[in-house]
């Protein structure tokens, strides 16, 4: 079938459900009214409210290596087709995305091989903002990780530990990436020692709010080499970290799943 005909088709299909969304919709408000004074039902035990950890993504999202990494075409649009559709091409490590096992790793999980039991978790959050503001360069330590089991208990098994050094505040600036005149970028991220402390522990997941599980200056990306060849993986440029208690929330980390996949932009969520 030809182009012509078959954006035609998609035309005249589209043009008879009009109608059938029209009929649906009045219904839909009908039933609304009706339910206004209902409660909303609960997301799941012990949770009440849905949060959104996820930066929208956008052809000048900063990234590690300075360069453009999300593009989009319209190979369709409205005026023309009466629908709309992008073509995207994407660098894996984009936006708010996820570090497979595979990332540093020469044989580790891919980003479709990561257990669905690996991506819901108990959500712990280190606040470091203060540390972070005096320091760019700040790095989570074991004593961090101390004084939050110290506040909280132990961490979860199956838990992601998340970094808030209240650095996605800078997502729409310079600051993000935060390059000195030698192009080395300075931003905090988890200290080597912490991250051996929480290999110890039965934590799936390690979230940065920065562009790397390793600080800005790493020279070596030890946090990487060590955290993710152990199948466990890691979540870049998380948002509204703010939003979260330092306990309690759940994470569920919409991860992509292409095969051989070594990470991918992902929709994160939070049930609080």
């Amino acid at each position: 079938m030809c182009d012509a005909c078959v954006i035609e088709s998609v035309k005249q299909r589209m043009l008879s459900r009009r109608n059938l969304f029209k009929t649906a919709a009045a219904g839909a408000a009908a039933a609304a009214t009706v339910g206004t004074n209902m409660a909303a039902p609960a997301l799941a035990a012990n949770h009440s409210k849905l949060a959104d950890l996820t930066h929208e993504l956008h052809e000048q999202f900063p990234t590690f290596f300075g360069e453009q990494q999300f593009f989009k075409e319209q190979k369709f649009n409205w005026n023309e087709h009466k629908f709309n559709l992008f073509e995207l091409r994407v660098n894996e490590h984009t936006g708010t995305h996820m570090d497979a096992p595979l990332h540093f790793s020469e044989n580790g999980q891919s980003v479709a091989e990561v257990p669905v039991a690996n991506l819901v978790c108990p959500l712990c959050v280190i606040d470091v903002k203060a540390k972070a503001a005096e320091s760019a360069d700040y790095q989570v330590t074991p004593d961090d990780i101390k004084a939050w089991t110290d506040a909280n208990g132990p961490i979860p098994d199956g838990a992601c530990v998340a970094m808030n050094s209240g650095w996605a505040a800078h997502v729409g600036s310079d600051k993000f990436r935060n390059a000195d005149a030698e192009k080395k970028m300075h931003f905090p991220g988890f200290h080597i020692e912490a991250t051996k402390m929480l290999l110890e522990t039965g934590a799936v997941g390690m979230a940065v709010d920065t562009l790397s599980l390793d600080y800005g200056i790493s020279p070596d990306f030890a946090t990487h080499y060590a955290w993710l060849p152990t199948n466990r993986w890691g979540l870049e440029c998380i948002a509204n970290l703010d939003d979260m208690p330092a306990a309690g929330a759940t994470l569920i980390l919409g991860a992509p799943k292409h095969r051989g996949g070594s990470g991918g932009p992902a929709r994160v969520l939070a049930m609080m």
